[in-house]
């Protein structure tokens, strides 16, 4: 089993940080510190935050860390056992919609977003394939606020691979990744402030 770290330096072009059963790539500033603050302030104020609710055990658990779904009017999304209904794009998400379209070449018509208030808020293992999901494109994952670790882990070998998301910070996930890693936000009590994620998706209508 291999573990690897990656601090990577600032650069201009995304880095590819996995290449093993899907390929991921990072890149520092998608966004400047002074149009990441921007975005995480009118995203904080401007969308319906929820506590998730996720079954655990047969029992419907909320969460400390909220969640907001936004997307197409038909992109219904279940995980965890709950349907979510999207809200509408707002101005700044339909803007942050378009650039990465641009930037990626793929389209996408929803976001799912979380919002983690300090370090002892995180997500454990699992990956996004849910049946709703197209998994023949990439899902792209913004980040904005604290920056904290984020790790892949193999699901048949174990290799772990962590890279640090900063503010302002895209990772891009693309197929077939899902099927063979997990991810996770680990939990730190060094960060005691707020942090952002928004992951773009393709959602298969009537799914």
């Amino acid at each position: 089993m291999q573990n690897q770290l990656f601090d990577l330096p600032d650069t201009a072009e995304p880095v590819v940080i996995l290449k093993k059963d899907g390929l991921a790539e990072y890149l520092h500033h998608f966004y400047d510190s002074e149009e990441s603050d921007h975005l995480y302030k009118r995203l904080l104020n401007s969308l319906s935050w929820e506590s998730d609710e996720i079954k655990m055990f047969g029992k419907l658990v909320r969460t400390a860390r909220k969640v907001a779904w936004v997307g197409d009017p038909e992109c219904m999304y279940t995980y965890s056992g709950v349907q979510k209904a999207p809200q509408p794009w707002t101005k700044e998400l339909a803007q942050m919609r378009r650039k990465l379209e641009q930037f990626t070449g793929h389209a996408y018509n929803s976001c799912l977003m979380n919002l983690y208030h300090t370090g002892d808020e995180g997500m454990g293992w699992h990956s996004d394939d849910e049946k709703e999901l197209d998994s023949t494109a990439p899902i792209a994952s913004l980040s904005l606020g604290a920056r904290r670790k984020f790790t892949f882990r193999h699901k048949q070998d174990k290799t772990t691979i962590s890279v640090f998301l900063d503010h302002g910070s895209l990772l891009i996930m693309h197929p077939p990744i899902q099927e063979h890693w997990h991810h996770s936000l680990l939990k730190t009590k060094t960060v005691t402030s707020p942090r952002i994620n928004l992951t773009f998706r393709k959602i298969l209508p009537g799914k």
